[in-house]
């Protein structure tokens, strides 16, 4: 059934919606959705994070704001939730709104809604660039998220070796499938190789190489940056730093170069 038969959800002042997906967990999938906001509003862009993983939240530890509650305005018998902000971002998350230890059991179709319900509910005001976090694979959270959103884009997150872009390869079959019809911007190679600190003309392929210039061609799209693995970067992720806070600047610059693509909407540049 062509998503063009459901009934969009109006996203009024959200210019441009994009989507950070992978087949699998482990990937760093989420870490690379966080600092691509973060760059984003550090290019000057009004951004917004939703946290669309309902079974897994994990931005707001990463971003360091798990204690954070949201503003709640009553309009009508209706409640409006105002987006949490660091960095320059506007963040939402379901997290905010379940205890820490608490674990959600919801059937698909309750996870969809609660997804739609943060994006309809949330007063975003002026945003130029949404980044939705997914939660790994292709279930009904994405499935609904793609049906209700006028969305300018799907970015696809794997790592080198084979068995990732094996899912990968489903997460961005979901994209091209011909009743959904979002655009692939491009694939992020997370975790491309490894350097010491201590040696850094050392490189080293732990994952393997080139598996996401494969799957960019695959799927005829742009490898849009590969990200080396650094310590630094989990160890910011888990004190709620952004890599940006780091002296290993290649990894800076690699999300920096990735947002400038993005806002120069040519992915090939």
């Amino acid at each position: 059934m062509s998503s063009d038969l459901f009934e969009k959800l109006p996203m009024e002042g959200v210019k441009n919606i994009i989507v950070v997906a992978s087949g699998k967990g482990g990937v760093g999938k989420s870490t690379v959705a966080v600092n691509l906001a973060i760059a984003l509003s550090r290019e000057g862009m009004n951004t917004a994070l939703v946290d669309a993983d309902i079974f897994g939240p994990s931005i707001p530890r990463m971003l360091g704001i798990e204690d954070a509650q949201p503003d709640v305005s009553a309009v009508g018998d209706k409640e409006i939730f105002f987006p949490v902000k660091k960095y320059g971002i506007s963040i939402i998350s379901v997290g905010f709104f379940i205890n820490r230890s608490q674990s959600l059991i919801w059937r698909g179709p309750m996870a969809g809604k609660a997804v739609t319900q943060l994006l309809e509910d949330t007063q975003w005001g002026d945003i130029d660039y949404m980044i939705i976090d997914f939660p790994p694979g292709t279930s009904d959270i994405q499935l609904t998220t793609v049906q209700k959103l006028n969305l300018n884009g799907a970015i696809i997150v794997t790592t080198p070796q084979e068995i990732a872009l094996n899912d990968a390869r489903k997460a961005a079959s979901m994209f091209m499938n011909p009743d959904l019809k979002v655009p692939l911007l491009g694939v992020i190679e997370n975790m491309s190789w490894f350097t010491p600190e201590k040696h850094p003309d050392e490189v080293y392929y732990l994952f393997g190489k080139g598996g996401g210039l494969t799957l960019a061609k695959e799927f005829d799209t742009q490898l849009l940056g590969q990200i080396p693995l650094v310590m630094e970067v989990g160890e910011s992720a888990e004190q709620g730093l952004s890599v940006f806070s780091q002296k290993n600047k290649k990894v800076v610059d690699a999300f920096e170069q990735i947002a400038e693509k993005i806002i120069n909407n040519d992915p090939g540049k």
